[in-house]
């Protein structure tokens, strides 16, 4: 089902994948001509903030998050990354080092792309440069909303509308298939909602309870995304 008409879904969710779309055959071939490509287990760690990028990445499959740890530790996955999306660009521009660090969270092949050939289609393509500068705009949004959800809303709250935005990522995976099963562990889930692992063992077993999910082992279905917006107490 979509989400069009009962949850903004373009408000907490952004995606790369269109910047590719703009670059002619001859640019894109440009782009890649000098990648390697590496396959990153679940788990695996892509690139640490605070180190100094050589390159940016392209997710050829599986899923990505990009997150945040502070100094006691604890995680908060800023955003996750799909299939054909780009990660990394943003030290790049700024010629800084990694402003988050960025770990598969299923099994994932990813391209790596030397700065140089990334700068280089920049300078050439005058589209490929608005659209990365319209993307970067709309993520600002998105993660301006992603602020003020953990600032302002509930668990229930934020465990709704974290389960709804994976549920657009998953969707990307089997288009058209009816069930949507998310494969995310309780762990990165936490994180994503800014919530204790606990609390969201807690409220997934309510979300159960009450028909909105059904869960097996890790993965989660979504049953009722209705009821689920209704949850988000999106307004």
């Amino acid at each position: 089902m979509s989400l069009s008409g009962i949850f903004p879904i373009d408000r907490w969710n952004f995606t790369t994948q269109s910047m590719l779309n703009i670059l002619s055959e001859e640019e894109y071939a440009d782009l890649v001509a000098n990648q390697s490509d590496q396959k990153y287990l679940k788990g695996d760690v892509i690139f640490r903030e605070g180190s100094v990028p050589a390159g940016i990445f392209l997710i050829r499959s599986g899923k990505v998050k990009k997150y945040k740890v502070d100094n006691l530790a604890k995680e908060l996955i800023i955003y996750v990354a799909n299939h054909g999306e780009l990660i990394g660009y943003h030290a790049v521009l700024s010629e800084e080092r990694y402003p988050d660090s960025a770990a598969a969270i299923e099994d994932s092949v990813i391209s790596f792309i030397p700065k140089e050939d990334f700068i280089s289609i920049l300078h050439r393509s005058p589209a490929f440069t608005h659209r990365l500068l319209k993307t970067l705009s709309h993520e600002f949004t998105v993660l301006a909303n992603t602020i003020s959800v953990i600032a302002q809303r509930t668990a229930h709250e934020r465990l709704a509308i974290a389960l709804i935005v994976l549920r657009e990522k998953y969707k990307d995976d089997k288009p058209g298939e009816k069930d949507i099963i998310l494969n995310i562990s309780r762990m990165d889930l936490a994180s994503m909602a800014g919530i204790a692992q606990e609390n969201v063992i807690r409220l997934l077993k309510e979300f159960k309870a009450e028909g909105i999910i059904e869960t097996e082992g890790r993965k989660i279905l979504i049953k009722d995304i209705r009821r689920l917006v209704k949850k988000s107490n999106y307004k």
